[in-house]
């Protein structure tokens, strides 16, 4: 009895194996952030320096990056659900610094655009294998923690963007101001060589790190996939659009299949030509002019939109044909409204994280190199101590109230952050806005980690891999895709007050509390029958 009694006190440990592993996986997280957001503290040097637009700025921050990085996680997220993790995550991680490093050679668009490109495809297994490797190495109990720390790099990583954006650059220019800097850098160059060094040792270390076993800490074990990288391709065609209509017809779809791909897809095209419609009339633009081809910025904003939205109908309908236990499991109300909120409030968090630094230096004076450190640091310092409360926090709250108690705490925060967003974004001084974006951000980072433990807690091992891409490309869409493209035509049309335009962003917050009271109603009904659906799907468990 005592040998029972002390395995079940070993099973609520957290190994020491599980310390490391995380430690890795969200360094590997840090700098996927890093290499992602530098560019845009960059941006004004790079347009001086090369020529370049704030179009094709805008471009290269926003659409060509999130396009890729959503488009490319559904084939990498199924390779982690599939092949050996830690190895996938360092070759991404090598593949992603290395496309990073190439910004430094760019001359002009093309490069950077190649840049962009690569670190979006790599980063696209990073989430899935970071979360999926985490789930394996630490007990259910403590997930909370795991997911904390992942936060912690993600947090990190935003912020070293901002530092080494603003203090390296200057710190090179500086020192050449007169000529005769190595191959003939500038201040911004060396600094994406700076960022993206660091991530070919810690892609050493966690090629060499061991895999976890699949399902060993929820006790459902998972035998190893036959044909791992097939299936990453196969999920690749299903869901691009045109090779996707291929897949359809090999698989036999039956008439309805067909239906629901046509009419969906009628249905996307007819919503992003009534949002083209709309924003231009809000808010009109010039033309993109990118070698001589002429791109309304809003008819490229809902398309990317637009084809997004098809990936993600293509992909569920590619559940049903091949895979009906993910498809049961997966498309439960709770599941697909966490996802829903997680990318509304990351419209939120891309909409203020990414006007803030401009807000500073507009409203407040400050140069371009002290937004980066002050703010970046802050950011950074708060991105850490947020999921360091949030992570017990949620332990805490599952221990009393099982995996509800961790809704009501992203409920809490989600609801009573927007008063203090208002509240910051009206500051009158920097030293205001500074004292009251404290308390914002640490009510607004006690979100994260619960629903991220929520969401991969509702799926079976074996699926928490794509379960997370198909929740990243959801995130990337709503998040990336509309929070500063909506914060940025509110500033436009109100003579660029960009206090008010941040604030405006919160009008999704009674959406997200309405749909998290929903999550709270359905969630224990969801969790207590994952097995059920999945055994009805031909699971077996």
């Amino acid at each position: 009895m005592a040998t029972s009694a002390n395995d079940m006190a070993d099973a609520k440990k957290i190994s020491s194996y599980g310390w490391y592993a995380l430690t890795l996986v969200s360094c590997a997280q840090a700098m996927s952030l890093l290499d992602r957001q530098i560019l845009s503290i960059l941006a004004t040097n790079i347009r001086d320096d090369l020529g370049i637009g704030d179009a094709e700025l805008g471009l290269l921050y926003g659409t060509v990056f999130a396009l890729f990085y959503a488009l490319f996680s559904l084939p990498l997220g199924r390779l982690v659900d599939g092949w050996v993790r830690t190895k996938l995550l360092a070759i991404c991680l090598a593949t992603w610094s290395f496309f990073a490093g190439l910004a430094a050679f760019a001359g002009g668009f093309a490069l950077l655009a190649i840049s962009r490109l690569g670190v979006g495809i790599g980063e696209g297994a990073t989430q899935p294998a970071a979360n999926s490797i985490i789930f394996d190495t630490f007990p259910k109990n403590r997930r909370g923690v795991g997911m904390a720390g992942l936060g912690i790099g993600l947090a990190l990583g935003l912020g070293l963007s901002m530092t080494i954006g603003g203090i390296v650059a200057e710190w090179w220019d500086t020192r050449y101001a007169d000529g005769g800097a190595p191959l003939g850098f500038a201040g911004w160059q060396f600094a994406f060589i700076v960022a993206s060094l660091p991530g070919f040792p810690l892609a050493y270390l966690i090629y060499r790190l061991k895999e976890p076993v699949r399902g060993g800490m929820d006790g459902i074990e998972t035998p190893p996939d036959p044909a791992p990288f097939k299936a990453s391709a196969d999920v690749l065609g299903s869901v691009v659009p045109g090779t996707n209509w291929y897949y359809l017809w090999r698989r036999n779809a039956g008439s309805r299949q067909w239906i629901t791909n046509i009419l969906g897809l009628l249905v996307i095209l007819v919503s992003a030509y009534a949002l083209v419609r709309l924003t231009q009339g809000y808010s009109p633009r010039p033309a993109l002019d990118i070698y001589g081809l002429k791109l309304d910025p809003h008819v490229l904003q809902w398309g990317v939109a637009a084809f997004g939205a098809f990936v993600v109908l293509n992909l569920f309908q590619s559940f049903k044909l091949t895979d009906r236990p993910a498809y049961n499991v997966i498309l439960s109300p709770s599941l697909i409204l966490l996802m829903v909120v997680g990318g509304l409030q990351t419209a939120i968090n891309y909409g203020v994280m990414g006007f803030t630094p401009s807000l500073l230096i507009r409203d407040f004076g400050l140069t371009p190199a002290q937004a980066g450190v002050q703010f970046g640091l802050l950011a950074a310092a708060l991105g850490m101590i947020g999921p360091i409360i949030a992570g017990p926090l949620s332990d805490f709250l599952s221990s009393r109230m099982g995996q509800r108690g961790m809704v009501w705490l992203v409920l809490g925060s989600l609801a009573i952050s927007p008063l203090f967003g208002i509240w910051t974004f009206s500051a009158d001084t920097t030293g205001d806005f500074y004292l009251r974006f404290v308390i914002y951000s640490l009510i607004l980072t006690l979100w994260l980690p619960p629903a991220y433990a929520l969401m991969l807690g509702l799926v079976l091992p074996r699926m928490r891999g794509i379960t997370f891409s198909t929740y990243m490309i959801i995130q990337t869409l709503l998040g990336l895709g509309l929070g500063p493209y909506f914060v940025g035509i509110i500033s436009d049309q109100n003579g660029g007050d960009l206090g008010n335009a941040i604030i405006s962003v919160n009008i999704v917050c009674p959406f997200i509390v309405v749909l998290l009271l929903v999550v709270l109603w359905r969630f224990r009904k969801d969790e207590a029958s994952i097995l059920e659906r999945a055994r009805a799907g031909g699971e077996n468990i």
